[in-house]
């Protein structure tokens, strides 16, 4: 059954607005998935604030020509379908990884960054990159690091010149107790 205009409109508008609601669209080759595969994949996409979506190459092409996105001809080529990073792209593209290790089926052609496409390596990449909490942890941890050596260089003398003069308050003391008895 052939799609109307306003129907494949109201497509390449939806296609569009997720694009511009994601940090990154992840580019795959779906042929051979099953309906379970499929709907495997989709929740765990979204556990990850991600979606996967099936697109019509002309009317996705269409959308990436309103974006102004260019992309390499190729990639449009075959079966596609997007994997769309709501928010952090790292848990997105890991997902998407794993599946496709695990199943044959799914083969990741690439990613749109921005207005930029990357190849697999570099999809690959992002999803080795450790969870956030542990980029930032590291982060912090590298900031807390000069700032509490600092802070220690800065205490010394202080706390040094304390304990002198504890010291010889203990030695003025023990000197009166001396001469007391």
């Amino acid at each position: 059954m052939a799609i109307t205009k306003d129907k494949k409109k109201q497509m390449v508008a939806d296609y569009v607005d997720r694009m511009s609601n994601s940090q990154a669209l992840i580019l795959t080759d779906y042929r051979g998935l099953t309906v379970a595969d499929l709907t495997e994949l989709r929740r765990k996409l979204r556990e990850d604030n991600g979606t996967f979506q099936i697109v019509k190459n002309t009317l996705f092409k269409l959308a990436l020509d309103r974006a102004e996105i260019p992309i390499p001809p190729e990639q449009l080529d075959g079966t596609i379908a997007v994997g769309y990073c709501r928010e952090e792209v790292p848990p997105v593209a890991k997902t998407l990884t794993d599946f496709a290790k695990k199943s044959s089926a799914l083969k990741i052609r690439g990613a749109i960054l921005g207005t930029d496409f990357v190849d697999v390596s570099r999809v690959q990449n992002l999803a080795d990159l450790p969870p956030r909490e542990i980029l930032l942890a590291g982060l912090l941890g590298s900031i807390q690091g000069p700032m509490s050596s600092l802070a220690s260089t800065i205490a010394a003398p202080l706390r040094e010149l304390v304990q002198v003069l504890q010291a010889r308050s203990d030695q003025d003391t023990e000197s009166a107790t001396e001469a007391a008895a």
